[in-house]
């Protein structure tokens, strides 16, 4: 903690540092402000009433960070920009025009950004008209004129851009990731909800349940800090060789690969993925006719987030897009070709195509652990919610470790702001 603390104060002494985490802290003071300005013609009572008593409308609030049980302009959050993002990298797989420009440096990340905007559109647009059919299906808004559907779907189009151009901010001129900073800002600010909320429908007989509750939040949180920070070391030899006119001496050295390479990514992909069964069958649900309602009611029980149908497709899609995403962060080849070019080897591997085998072999078995354990994590909350009784706090766990998992990310570009400014004193 005391590192932590000097960390912070290094921060702020130096002043393009402290204007970072001065313009992240205005973009998220901004986003929750917006989280608070509701869109009209809603019916506010009635929507937060119909929201406290379904577990899953609170599990699409938190991750929303209230902007949707306040239906402010921001109602859909980040998750039609997500969608387009997973939707983008899977392509990326299939189309090789794409698969050449995530090899372009810069240019290509800017042109993948560009279509990942374009994308988000449309699936804005089909959110914006879904959420409309099911609050008026739920008499929480009146029947809309054109006009009226018009500037409702803009304006919901228009927050959520907004908040993407929000995250963008945070990524080129604030700390850290702008996306996970802004779902942490809005988990963070719902969980005092959401603790004050069940904490007032418990009594004297559940205070066992909630120590034990406590206890297995702590391992939680501790497990996640183990696996993010866990590494496996790979000795790297540099042999003795001469360039230009210097020598370099023979040197040993390690490559780390981490037992998680994606961090919180998978769990973000694979909650926007795991909710849209739900969404889909909230939407069949109410329409006439009665083959479409069935399978909407359907779908509606079957992803429960408490039931075995939610938390088998949860676990199996934390562990499919921690595998992905390992795979499209992670390029064997690339530090193969690195390592031969400097003169290195890993000792028993020949250099070349044998050590890009070797270490793409290696980063499958350790991130199959990785990808299990960060499955199960996930998955842990509603278990625990089972043996308790305890089910509003179900909404807590995954949010507890998106929460942890981006402090420490946050805490690493802090670091990298702090050695790059170290080694700028010696290059002046």
């Amino acid at each position: 903690m005391k590192q932590y603390l000097q960390k912070l104060s290094l921060l702020f002494k130096d002043p393009q540092l402290r204007k970072k985490v001065i313009v992240t802290l205005l973009i998220i003071l901004a986003f929750r402000i917006f989280a608070y300005l509701p869109v009209p013609a809603i019916d506010l009572e009635r929507l937060r009433d119909i929201f406290a008593s379904s577990q899953f409308l609170s599990l699409l609030d938190i991750f929303s960070g209230g902007t949707l049980v306040n239906f402010s302009v921001m109602a859909l959050g980040l998750g039609p920009y997500i969608n387009a993002s997973i939707i983008i990298q899977l392509l990326t797989i299939v189309i090789p025009q794409l698969e050449a420009l995530t090899k372009e440096g810069e240019y290509g990340r800017f042109k993948i950004n560009q279509y990942t905007r374009f994308l988000t559109i449309p699936l804005t647009l089909i959110q914006a008209v879904g959420i409309y059919v099911l609050l008026r299906n739920q008499n929480i808004i009146g029947t809309l004129s054109p006009l009226e559907f018009f500037s409702f779907v803009v304006t919901l189009l228009a927050g959520t851009f907004i908040i993407v151009w929000m995250g963008e901010l945070i990524s080129e001129f604030g700390l850290g990731n702008g996306i996970s900073l802004l779902i942490f800002a809005g988990i963070v600010g719902r969980i005092p909800v959401i603790l004050g909320r069940t904490l007032s429908t418990l009594n004297q007989e559940m205070v066992f349940n909630i120590l034990a509750f406590i206890v297995i939040a702590v391992f939680v949180i501790a497990a996640v800090v183990f696996i993010n920070e866990a590494v496996r070391r790979i000795p790297v030899y540099y042999a003795r060789r001469i360039k230009g006119n210097r020598m370099y001496q023979a040197a040993n050295n390690y490559l780390p690969l981490k037992l998680n390479q994606a961090g919180v990514i998978p769990i973000i992909f694979a909650i926007s993925f795991v909710l849209f069964p739900q969404i889909i069958g909230n939407f069949l649900r109410y329409l006439p006719n009665s083959t479409f309602a069935n399978i909407g009611a359907f779908l509606a029980e079957a992803f429960n987030p408490t039931g075995f149908v939610y938390n088998t497709l949860y676990f199996l899609l934390v562990v499919a897009f921690t595998f992905f995403y390992t795979i499209v962060v992670f390029n064997p080849q690339k530090i193969a070709d690195e390592i031969q070019k400097n003169g290195g080897f890993i000792p028993g591997i020949r250099p070349g195509s044998a050590t890009k085998d070797y270490l793409q072999k290696l980063v499958y078995r350790i991130t199959i652990f990785g990808a299990i354990f960060l499955g199960a994590i996930a998955i842990l909350p509603a278990l625990v919610s089972l043996m308790t009784g305890i089910s509003g706090l179900v909404i807590g766990g995954t949010g507890i470790l998106i929460v942890v998992s981006v402090v420490l990310e946050t805490f690493k570009a802090i670091d990298a702001q702090l050695v790059m400014k170290n080694y700028d004193k010696f290059t002046i």
